[in-house]
């Protein structure tokens, strides 16, 4: 096993699929009876890395349509496979033509990008799904939990500054809802006692209950 295989916690049975994948168009061109680039891969890669993420945020988020569609393009998002490209070091494997490594192609957020898809996708033909969903999982189920972990429940500072006051309540109403079934609006007010504290809209109850939350923190100044 090479020590890139030891990194992204596979061995291949062909070693050719890894070197295809590593091989950007610009090494194939100046090597044109020798390599194949890794474009072909990365198409493939694509769709396998679009349907397993989607699959795990069916099965274990609950957020609509809307919502589950946004948390998709974040994580399958050039920025965020470059990303994970650079974790397990990709940039150094990778076959480049001497203009790409001169002007530092093997630190670009494209090329890093679509070589982790030929990844993905050499991953799945040598070893089918199961494989590849293991390897798309350590990337996207660490980056999911840290962008939890970054994200600020609004709601929930409200609520721990409001019951410092005994006797105190806040209630969210919904006070409107627009558009489309596959594009709703929704538009809430925070309530303390019978007194609005903050108004938020979103595209769901709950973007539009935090972004209430958050503005009644503004207003108090927290």
């Amino acid at each position: 096993m090479t020590d890139f295989e030891k990194r992204i916690g596979y061995e291949f049975k062909d070693s050719s699929l890894l070197v295809s994948a590593l091989t950007h168009s610009s090494y194939a061109n100046e090597h044109k009876r020798e390599m194949q680039s890794n474009e072909r891969l990365e198409f493939l890669g694509d769709s396998v890395l679009g349907i397993v993420t989607a699959e795990y945020l069916f099965n274990h988020y609950s957020d609509a349509e809307g919502e589950l569609t946004r948390l998709r393009a974040a994580l399958v998002c050039e920025n965020s496979l470059a990303g994970f490209a650079r974790q397990i070091a990709l940039g150094d494997e990778l076959l480049l033509g001497k203009g790409e490594r001169q002007t530092g192609g093997n630190e670009r957020p494209s090329i890093l990008s679509d070589a982790f898809e030929a990844v993905i996708a050499a991953i799945y033909i040598d070893g089918g799904k199961p494989a590849a969903e293991k390897f798309i999982h350590g990337f996207i189920i660490p980056a999911l939990a840290q962008s939890a972990a970054q994200f600020k429940d609004y709601k929930t500072l409200l609520q721990e500054f409001i019951q410092k006051n005994p006797g105190e309540k806040i209630e969210y109403i919904l006070v409107g809802e627009s558009g489309p079934d596959h594009a709703k609006n929704f538009e809430v007010e925070v309530h303390l006692n019978s007194n609005v504290i903050g108004k938020g809209t979103g595209r769901s109850k709950k973007q539009a209950e935090q972004a209430a939350a958050k503005e009644a923190l503004a207003l108090m100044g927290l």
